[in-house]
């Protein structure tokens, strides 16, 4: 089976599109297989996303725990008469989290008896996750609410309560649950449970500040890939498809203080002045301007002999990836005013940290311990062995900063997965030998811990930047 069409009833109803893809699936695969779409068990979405005359298979979609059977006697009407296999594409085994919320969880005895109600009659499901695992790198998504600022990016995790957690382990009353009716409905015989993946500690890891951002930010972007505009550009429009854009500008500043508008920011700006003859390094903190909230901020005026040098910092923190909202640009998407005045000529800087374990190379900084050296908690037990990171603070600082530790692993050790703990850390991206292993955010939560995969690290020193 292959999929031409995932939920585009959803949004739009365009069939030349769609014969389209058949007709490129059918070039290239052939017509031993079977083409599918899948959209909502509704007539709406159904009369837009499936394409019956070209004989492909119409699969529904729709909640756990909703009456299957008549949308699937609505799904026949969109398939060919004897063809119209009852099949939930789409069946919700738990359900995704987004930044702010609680972990979402569902029942294991509900999910598996609505399971059982579609298995039990000759119906088919997809599970939806069977594993939901890892938002590795900037990959998560996000969704809106009803305006495009009502934004929630996913978490790191990807868990989704789903039978198979997300580091791979299957002893959970959902998996038997799930298992249990499986092998009811079906006759599939019941196999023994594979034991638990091990995951080991390995202790406390103590990180070392050696860089602030503007440090080394020219170390991360690459010269030639730096865009001049009169206006700001997206993100796409710099070939910065993830993470980090730098936008600068400068303006004359008046009065003790001046505000800050950016109508339209996807996603999350920090805000920092400099005086634009100073060395970049000297920058203040201004505050942040998110999607989801305020537009404005009130910004220092500096006592400058030259014009003020205004440096954005936008993170893209997930695309859209259902709803009205899913063309879902990134960075400014709009002007951007000081005291109601449109500033131009913008240089744009593209981040890349492809090269963070080189960091210390980069600006070395010594370290003075602070009285203050913020610890985070330990989480030992069986259900979360996680690592621990401590840092020093010196002073308070505002400023996006670059820190590193090693810990060492026993060559004679088998090599296990591991989570790392930030409880106690603010906002930030983790990095395990040079591999993105996510955005963690515990002061905004729910989730504290980022999970380390085994293959990831190695016998000997590793490196968390």
């Amino acid at each position: 089976m292959v999929q031409i069409e995932n939920e585009f009833g959803s949004f739009g109803d365009d069939k030349n599109y769609l014969h389209y893809l058949v007709q490129l699936a059918r070039r290239y695969l052939g017509n031993d297989i079977v083409l599918y779409t899948t959209d909502g068990g509704t007539t709406n979405t159904l009369k837009n996303g499936a394409i019956l005359q070209d004989d492909v298979f119409a699969a529904v979609d729709f909640s756990t725990g909703d009456d299957p059977w008549p949308i699937f006697r609505l799904q026949k009407k969109y398939n060919l008469p004897g063809k119209s296999a009852p099949l939930s594409a789409e069946f919700y085994t738990g359900w995704l989290t987004h930044w702010g919320e609680s972990i979402a969880t569902t029942d294991a005895s509900s999910t598996a008896k609505a399971l059982k109600s579609i298995l039990c009659r000759n119906g088919s499901a997809v599970l939806y996750m069977a594993h939901g695992g890892t938002n590795f790198g900037f990959y998560n998504g996000a969704n809106t609410g009803q305006t495009e600022y009502e934004y929630k990016a996913d978490l790191t995790s990807y868990d989704y309560d789903a039978p198979i957690k997300e580091h791979g382990d299957v002893h959970n009353p959902k998996y038997k649950a799930l298992r249990r009716v499986i092998h009811e409905c079906t006759g599939t015989p019941l196999h023994p449970l594979p034991a638990d993946i091990e995951r080991a500690s390995y202790g406390l890891v103590k990180l070392q500040k050696v860089a602030s951002f503007f440090d080394i930010f020219d170390k991360i972007c690459d010269p030639l890939k730096v865009a001049v505009s009169e206006q700001p550009l997206s993100m796409e429009l710099t070939g910065q498809m993830f993470g980090f854009l730098l936008y600068v500008s400068e303006y004359q500043g008046k009065g003790p203080y001046s505000i800050l508008s950016i109508p339209k920011v996807h996603d999350r700006a920090q805000v920092f002045v400099s005086c634009s003859l100073d060395d970049v390094r000297n920058q203040i903190y201004a505050g942040v301007i998110e999607r989801w909230s305020s537009k404005t901020l009130q910004i220092p005026t500096l006592n400058c002999s030259s014009n003020i040098r205004l440096s954005i910092l936008v993170e893209n923190m997930g695309r859209v990836n259902y709803g009205p909202y899913i063309f879902d640009q990134k960075g400014i998407l709009s002007t951007v005013e000081i005291d109601g005045v449109t500033l131009h000529h913008w240089k744009m800087y593209p981040l890349s940290f492809n090269l963070l374990e080189n960091l210390s190379k980069f600006q070395p900084i010594q370290q003075i311990t602070d009285a203050r050296a913020s610890k985070v908690s330990s989480h030992g037990g069986s259900q979360n062995k996680l690592r621990d990171l401590s840092f020093y603070l010196n002073g308070k600082s505002e400023e996006p900063e670059f820190y590193e530790g090693h810990f060492h692993i026993d060559s004679n050790s088998t090599v296990k997965d591991t989570f790392i703990s930030f409880r106690g850390w603010n906002k930030g991206v983790a990095f395990v030998n040079n591999f993105n292993i996510g955005r963690f955010w515990p002061v905004t939560g729910p989730q504290c811990a980022l999970y380390v995969p085994a293959p990831i690290l190695r016998s000997g020193d590793n490196i968390v930047v």
